[in-house]
């Protein structure tokens, strides 16, 4: 059987890279510009290559020579239309990082850790015009332990997609696929994320806050303050018993070693800071 790959970012050339050595034929790659391990692995093993943005028939010279039996999605960025989901004999599939119909869109993981998840999940659906809202073909809970960053959760996706992968072909192999319709009423649906939506607004609860941090933290953007006007990016914090008056500033730094804060409903240690030799003192609040 033989496929072609959307794919971008790392966790898409860390797929790419465990299909290549499977049983699978790849005969074409889609990715973007700036996935340069993507576009080297598929140069070094002369598979044909499209780069950029699909959309508006750039990509119908691409596909029109080639004939595939099934199209793989995975964490591809780019809006997929009506010419590459016809594009194959069989199938396009897409393999997304929650359990939909819940957590529609961009990554879902960061959001369910935000959102205080205690799992999230791999669903692989049927393409569709849709934002994955195609047919299910297979899903797999994830949980999301206490320490989970985003990093971490993305780490055992990464582990568990080509397998899963692996089984959904041998199923469009097979004929042995048995699709569910999604329940589009239990449908959520969360938006794309910049390095400038990482903020910490210290009048959140300090629950909210500790997800917030790590589901951000390194490599990611990060979760971030301000100190007198210099950004301060937060990677770690943690819960701690110290005292303070309910009437202090939420944001309120209370001792510098360890570095804590108050909040509106407890203090939190924090751990660790990115790339900052900034001098903290008592009397200031984080904005």
């Amino acid at each position: 059987m033989e496929i072609a790959l959307m794919t971008s970012g790392h966790l898409g050339f860390i797929v790419f890279k465990k299909l290549l050595y499977s049983n699978v034929q790849i005969k074409a790659i889609l990715t973007d510009s700036k996935s340069f391990s993507i576009i080297e692995l598929a140069k070094r093993n002369n598979i044909s290559m499209f780069i950029g943005n699909p959309r508006n028939g750039k990509a119908l010279n691409f596909i029109s020579t080639k004939i595939i039996d099934v199209l793989v999605s995975i964490n591809y960025i780019f809006i997929i239309e009506n010419d590459l989901i016809s594009w194959p004999v069989k199938c396009a599939f897409n393999i997304h990082g929650s359990l939909l119909p819940k957590y529609r869109g961009r990554t879902p993981h960061v959001w369910a850790i935000i959102n205080n998840e205690t799992y999230t999940g791999i669903t692989v659906h049927y393409i569709t015009q849709g934002c994955d809202s195609g047919e299910i073909l297979y899903q797999k809970k994830v949980p999301i332990r206490k320490h989970d960053t985003g990093a971490s959760v993305l780490k055992k996706f990464s582990a568990l997609y080509p397998k899963i992968i692996l089984e959904v072909l041998k199923k469009i192999s097979n004929n042995s696929l048995d699709p569910i319709d999604q329940d589009h009423t239990y449908a959520t649906f969360f938006g794309r994320r910049s390095q400038d939506d990482g903020k910490i607004e210290w009048n959140w609860q300090k629950e909210r806050i500790y997800n917030w941090v790590r589901a951000q933290a390194y490599p990611y953007p990060g979760a971030f303050t301000f100190y007198k006007d210099i950004k301060i990016i937060i990677d770690l914090v943690e819960f701690d018993d110290f005292g303070y008056s309910f009437d202090m500033n939420n944001g309120s730094i209370l001792t510098i070693n360890p570095l804590r804060v108050k909040t509106p409903n407890g203090v939190l240690r924090i751990t660790k800071i990115r790339d900052s030799n900034v001098t903290f003192q008592t009397s200031f609040t984080f904005k």
